[in-house]
């Protein structure tokens, strides 16, 4: 998760709320959707997933890492 940065322009943001109930369906049924990372860390889809695994202490996170996608594809 070290690796993991948000995305600076990410105009959704989650409210500590929305981050305590995304955390409480992380440990019901586990993680249902990994995050969507670029090859440099970079957060593209699943910014509240990542803040609710460090409010459980994750340390890891599955995360689909997009390789080889443009600039346009990751702002997409």
């Amino acid at each position: 998760m070290e690796r993991l940065r948000p995305y600076e322009r990410n105009s959704r943001r989650h409210s500590a709320e929305q981050i305590e109930q995304i955390a409480a369906s992380i440990r019901q049924w586990g993680w249902t959707m990994p995050i969507l990372a670029a090859d440099d860390g970079m957060v593209l889809a699943g910014h509240g997933r990542l803040a609710a695994g460090k409010l459980l202490g994750f340390t890891e996170v599955p995360v689909i890492v997009a390789r080889g996608w443009t600039d346009q594809q990751k702002r997409a």
